[in-house]
Parts: C-alpha cells; sequence; structure tokens
C-alpha cells in the first residue's frame, strides 16, 4: 500500500492561501478538496495519505483533523501551532482533544518565510520544538538550503524529537547546481533522528521542461545520505500539478528509485511515513 507522506488541500471561500501569487501560481488559485484528490490516489495505487498545513493560523489545524476523522485516506495531519507562545505544551493537548486529534502526527512552520536563517535556534522557538518532542509528535522542515545549518544545530540539540525534512530542503533543481544544498542535507542525515521526504522537485524544476534526468542527481544525494529506511515518498499535491500530474509525480519518484531492491522501495513507498507517522 503506497503512502503519500505529504499533500495538501484548501477552501479559498474558507481562507485565503496568501502564498498563492504572482502569475506562476496562478493555476493554484482555486479550491483543491479530498474529492479532488480521491480518484487520483486511488488510481496511482496511493492507500493512505498525510495532510499538511498550509497557512500560519490557528483555525486551519482543527479543520484539517477534523478532515481526516471523517474521510478516508487521510490517516495523518501535521498542523500548525505557534511555537513561540509560552502555553504550546497546552495547545498541542488541546489540539489532540478535538475531533480528529488522534490524527496529529506532526507540526510544521514556515520556516522558508522567516527571514532570520537561524530562528530555528531561537530559545523560544526551541522550547517549543521540546514541547512537540514531549507530546509525541515530528516536525516537518520546509526550508531553504540556506536554513540547512540551522536545521543541523536544532536537530542535533534536539535528539529526542523527530525532524523530517520536506521537499529535499528545496535544492536549486532548475540551476542545476548541487552546492552548497548537497552538504547541508547531508550534515543533516549525519544525525539519526533525521527523515527526508522524496518530494516537490518536479516544481523546484523547469515547470514546463523538466525531465526524471533533471531531477535525478538530487534523489541520487538523499538515497546516498539518507537511504529508503530514512526516506518517504510525497505528492505535493496540488502544488505539483503547477508543473505535473499527481500519477506522474508517483511515475517519477519511482523512476528516480528504481535500483532499490523489493524492500527499500517497501519503505521509502509505505513503511518509513508508516513508522515516522505512526499511522
Amino acid at each position: 500500500m503506497t503512502v503519500d507522506a505529504h499533500h495538501h488541500v484548501w477552501d479559498l471561500s474558507v481562507r485565503d492561501q496568501d502564498w498563492i501569487t504572482g502569475p506562476g501560481l496562478r493555476p493554484l488559485r482555486r479550491n483543491f478538496t479530498l474529492a479532488d484528490l480521491a480518484p487520483e490516489a486511488v488510481a496511482a495505487g496511493v492507500g493512505r495519505t498525510v495532510l499538511v498545513q498550509t497557512v500560519t493560523v490557528p483555525e486551519e489545524t482543527p479543520e484539517l483533523l477534523a478532515l481526516a476523522e471523517a474521510h478516508e485516506p487521510v490517516a495523518g495531519v501535521v498542523g500548525w501551532t505557534d511555537l513561540t507562545r509560552t502555553d504550546a505544551a497546552d495547545e498541542l493537548a488541546r489540539l489532540r482533544e478535538l475531533p480528529g486529534g488522534r490524527y496529529l502526527k506532526g507540526i510544521r512552520h514556515q520556516v522558508q518565510g522567516e527571514p532570520d536563517p537561524e530562528w530555528l535556534l531561537r530559545p523560544d522557538v526551541r522550547r517549543g520544538l521540546a514541547a512537540v518532542a514531549d507530546a509525541g509528535l515530528v516536525y516537518d522542515l520546509v526550508v531553504l538550503p540556506h536554513q540547512l545549518p540551522a536545521c543541523v544545530a536544532a536537530a542535533g540539540s534536539l535528539p529526542r524529537l523527530t525532524f523530517v525534512l520536506d521537499h529535499l530542503g528545496k535544492p536549486p533543481v532548475a540551476s542545476g547546481a548541487l552546492e552548497p544544498w548537497a552538504s547541508g542535507v547531508r550534515a543533516l542525515a549525519a544525525l539519526p533522528n533525521t527523515v527526508c521526504k522524496l518530494s516537490g522537485l518536479v516544481t523546484e524544476a523547469d515547470p514546463a521542461s523538466w525531465t526524471v534526468d533533471d531531477l535525478r542527481p538530487y534523489a541520487d544525494v538523499v538515497l546516498d545520505a539518507f537511504g529508503p529506511g530514512r526516506l518517504m515518498f510525497g505528492s505535493d499535491w496540488p502544488v505539483c500539478t503547477l508543473a505535473a500530474a499527481y500519477g506522474d509525480v508517483l511515475a517519477t519518484a519511482r523512476a528516480l528509485t528504481g535500483n532499490l531492491d523489493d524492500t527499500g522501495r517497501r519503505q521509502l513507498f509505505e513503511t518509513t511515513a508508516t513508522r515516522v507517522y505512526g499511522l
């Protein structure tokens, strides 16, 4: 059973997605629902998914938890809460008491938008990260390459918290450059409490002309650094639709990992996500 460890939904009549700006993202300025995703996931052989937050507002996570409670195939939610609040631990406990609260598996913040490259190392943020660990949740990292050193420092200082690197840390696929991104990823992977999602690559490449060969050097770095036992597939739907259909994203991931044996493929496409998120 394939697990899609990273996708989103949104309803613009409920809440604006203020990050969807400019002509390049215009195709995303509409509603994307679980009803839209379900037939594509079924056709691709995906049996379970992890629904991930998109905006930093407290109202979104309860809505995602309620969706998980009501709809298959969502098996887990990575939500958002303000890690800098002094009562972050109480807020995490409150979220778990809500309808669908048992689906809360992780927390994420849009660190990529923070001007401070060491935001993760702020004392108030580190206190919040410790609360995430105490709650038995994982922490998803959505960061840019220049923020990877802070990710390494944060993960090294909190060995009891599992950090999940989203979208390989957004490597510069379109430019073809590997460094310093690759060195940052390898430093993070050297820590045993880190995991990586094979996701988001098609939208870091040229969306109109990318090929599997364009993506392969970046996939090879994380395959070597993390190994399939600490890698998980994610579609990044519907953002991926800027460059590829859902089924094509999965087929591309399978092509990039075609040299793995049966055990490695099962880890990457099912068991790593199941274990890390407790699905």
